[in-house]
């Protein structure tokens, strides 16, 4: 076990996590959504050299084609909506403290009482205020910097799924993103392919949200929130109960606004120091 003092307590941390990204294999199944190509990889060819030991290469050497908001579990900031370009190398990765595991069953937007905006139907399922109020009542408290969100169903499915644009699926509620930040969520998890409507007139009204944009702001120097990040197409087995773990966001340093990442939980318990 590993200890270590954060946010004025004394934590005994697992270092057997729980991984919770989708595994992407270019080669096999693997969840994608708004009609973006497949990741793939191909062997590099340059000159005589081929990049596949199985055709007579050296070695093995492959180019990877991948576009992160579509192929699997990724992070991204604030630059995915801003014109000035900001990559999420410029947030602190690596161990980000104390998160919150929820789970959450999506309502029918006709059953609830948060808006779902001009592009929304009374048919869209919401992970609205109220419910995300409900699952964080007994479990959060204040220090702490990250949330994850399982959306019930939990279907294993999920790790290789296909969101068409024009399919419904779950979302966040402009009230439930306000929620968020009036929490002081840093850093958002969801199993969803977005937090917001895929067809919702370009709006991303949660993503701007939860980034301090005034709505259908495109300034950079207009965000309030420019260190939160949102990691979505994540996989939480039902295995992993909810509770508090220890979020290790594993992120690539690539400037970029989005990037594949690798976020694990790890099992804690507060100590009473001695």
């Amino acid at each position: 076990m590993l200890r270590v003092q954060l946010e004025g307590k004394l934590w005994e941390i697992d270092p057997l996590g729980h991984e919770i990204a989708i595994v992407l294999d270019p080669d096999g199944a693997q969840p994608n959504h708004f009609g973006a190509a497949p990741a793939t990889s191909e062997p590099l060819s340059a000159g005589t050299f081929a990049g596949d030991t199985r055709i007579g290469g050296s070695c093995n050497c492959e180019t990877l084609t991948v576009t992160p908001h579509c192929n699997g579990t990724h992070t991204e900031c604030v630059g995915h909506v801003t014109d000035r370009r900001f990559g999420v190398d410029r947030i602190a990765s690596g161990l980000v403290g104390v998160a919150a595991l929820v789970s959450v069953t999506p309502e029918p937007a006709r059953d609830s009482n948060d808006e779902v905006g001009p592009h929304g139907d009374q048919q869209d399922l919401l992970i609205s205020k109220n419910i995300l109020e409900t699952a964080v009542r007994e479990i959060w408290q204040t220090g702490l910097t990250s949330l994850v969100l399982r959306s019930l169903p939990n279907v294993p499915g999920k790790q290789s799924a296909i969101y068409p644009p024009d399919q419904p699926c779950p979302y966040l509620s402009a009230g439930a993103a306000e929620l968020l930040v009036d929490l002081g969520v840093r850093h958002l998890l969801v199993d969803l392919p977005s937090v917001d409507r895929l067809l919702d007139g370009g709006e991303l009204l949660a993503h701007r949200i939860f980034w301090g944009l005034p709505p259908g702001s495109r300034e950079l120097g207009r965000a309030s929130r420019k260190e939160a990040t949102i990691t979505e197409m994540v996989f939480v087995p039902d295995a992993v109960p909810d509770g508090r773990y220890f979020l290790n966001l594993q992120l690539p340093r690539i400037a970029s606004d989005a990037v594949p990442s690798r976020p694990v939980l790890h099992p804690l318990r507060a100590m009473t120091k001695s």
